[in-house]
């Protein structure tokens, strides 16, 4: 069998994973496809699906809500909306909300919850919208204080972790010293109210906007609220994913200089699906398919869990953005294809990857952070696993040289393993899920080592798995 040809099954992906058909010198036998599983069968994970822009009405929680169990994704970020909430002063309607918060716990997808926005019924309380000012004034801030702890009260019992504000660094009037005290005066509040919340800070836009990140902490110093921190997320939309890299290690190491307890998240991101005549939103000025969001989606995710980054894949479903925010058109990102009226046409091709990476790394796939595998191949990213119960050796590895491209040379690379267990290997596609018997005459061991030969490695993640660490079909 052709395996590049093979792993190529739908006419989507065809040129996606192809190469010189005689660097595969074996029967590559089919052996089925991944399973996927619901996020009520998986214990626990560090995978996140956005539920974003429910507070400005661009999303319809109830339209897509019958995918979010299944995707496997074991929490959701979710945006508050104070000025959805309160229209009249001292008045709170959350009937929106109590129609999602609880039903997305009780499908086993954690939510968290960012506080946000600001609210345009008091004077100095802020804008409703991406980039919009946070609440300024006494009146503006005691109501944002009211609203904040009726949130948490109310949903605590479902919310375990709480975000305060998203990209505050997009608003240029902002500071990091105004940011770090508005944000400590809500944690305050929040821990008041719910002491076991986990925090989170801060949504920053950009990763390398340091001076508003160390004045931001700087301020939390100085006034005894580092403790308020449990996790820093940052966003950081780049069209390449592998190019982020040494900038957020550079802010982590930032972070940890004040507080080495401080988790780190992927808080925000994804591609779009779609031309760049046609989407709205970060990374606009390409075209992309659904092909190439899939490609990219997947890189993201693989390389944030293989520096042990938690990730929130930006989002479930395409949303339509209004007038008088930031932007207005449909912003493409969602895994869900939407009709106009919100409503879900169909799955994208990413959201069957994303199925395929949440199934399958989950809490008992372990990172081995001191391994190094290597390969014969330039621009390759590779990670190793090991499961924690059979001891099986997973390896993800793609060809990082570049934008995910519709049509892809995939690289033929000789991959080296050591302190690894086989005794079926498999090669894994995370978009179809296809699962192919690696023939002998392709792998063996020496001494310490496994040596794989003639793999291909394609610009999106594929795996070299032993085959009893998988679930199959």
């Amino acid at each position: 069998m052709n395996i590049l040809k093979y792993l190529s099954i739908t006419s989507l992906m065809v040129g996606a994973f192809s190469c010189d058909s005689s660097s595969n010198n074996g029967d590559w036998k089919s052996l089925g496809q991944l399973e996927t599983r619901d996020a009520k069968e998986i214990e626990s994970s560090t995978w996140s699906i956005g539920g974003e822009t429910m507070d400005r009405d661009y999303t319809d929680y109830q339209s897509y809500k019958e995918y979010l169990g299944p995707l496997g994704a074991k929490r959701i970020r979710l945006q508050g909306g104070w000025a959805r909430t309160e229209k009249v002063k001292g008045e709170y309607d959350f009937e929106w909300l109590d129609k999602v918060i609880p039903d997305a716990a009780e499908r086993g997808v954690s939510p968290w919850v960012e506080l946000s926005y600001g609210n345009p019924i008091y004077e100095g309380g802020g804008e409703a919208k991406l980039a919009g000012l946070i609440p300024m004034g006494e009146e503006a801030l005691t109501a944002w204080d009211n609203w904040t702890r009726a949130m948490v009260n109310r949903y605590k019992s479902h919310v375990p972790e709480w975000e305060i504000w998203n990209e505050p660094d997009i608003n240029k009037t902002h500071t990091g010293r105004q940011l770090g005290e508005f944000y400590l005066r809500t944690a305050k509040i929040v821990k008041e109210e719910q002491p076991e919340a986990r925090l989170i800070a801060l949504g920053m836009a950009s990763v390398t906007k340091l001076d508003f990140v160390r004045d931001f902490m700087d301020y939390l110093k100085e006034n005894d609220g580092l403790q308020y921190i449990d996790v820093f997320s940052y966003h950081g939309y780049t069209p390449n994913p592998s190019t982020s890299y040494p900038k957020i290690e550079i802010l982590r190491e930032l972070v940890w200089s004040y507080n080495s307890d401080i988790e780190f998240m992927q808080g925000e991101n994804g591609a779009p699906s779609t031309p760049k005549e046609v989407t709205i939103g970060a990374l606009r000025q390409y075209d992309w398919t659904e092909l190439s969001q899939a490609k990219w989606n997947l890189r993201r995710m693989m390389g944030d869990h293989g520096r042990g980054i938690a990730t929130n894949l930006f989002t479930i479903s395409d949303m339509h953005y209004a007038a008088g925010d930031h932007m207005v058109g449909v912003n493409t990102k969602g895994i869900l294809k939407t009709n106009p009226d919100k409503t879900i046409e169909r799955p994208k091709m990413s959201y069957k990857a994303a199925q395929h990476a949440f199934s399958l790394f989950d809490s008992q796939i372990e990172l081995l952070k001191n391994e190094k595998p290597i390969t014969d191949q330039d621009s390759v990213s590779i990670f190793q696993y090991r499961h924690k119960k059979n001891g099986g050796t997973i390896t993800s590895l793609w060809s990082n040289e570049g934008r995910p491209a519709e049509e892809y040379q995939s690289k033929v690379a000789t991959v080296t393993l050591e302190n690894a267990s086989f005794e079926k290997p498999v090669l894994v596609d995370l978009i179809s899920g296809n699962v192919l018997e690696i023939p002998k005459a392709n792998w063996k061991k020496d001494g310490m080592q496994y040596v794989f030969s003639g793999i291909p490695i394609p610009d999106y993640p594929v795996l070299i798995a032993e085959k009893a660490t998988l679930l199959l079909k």
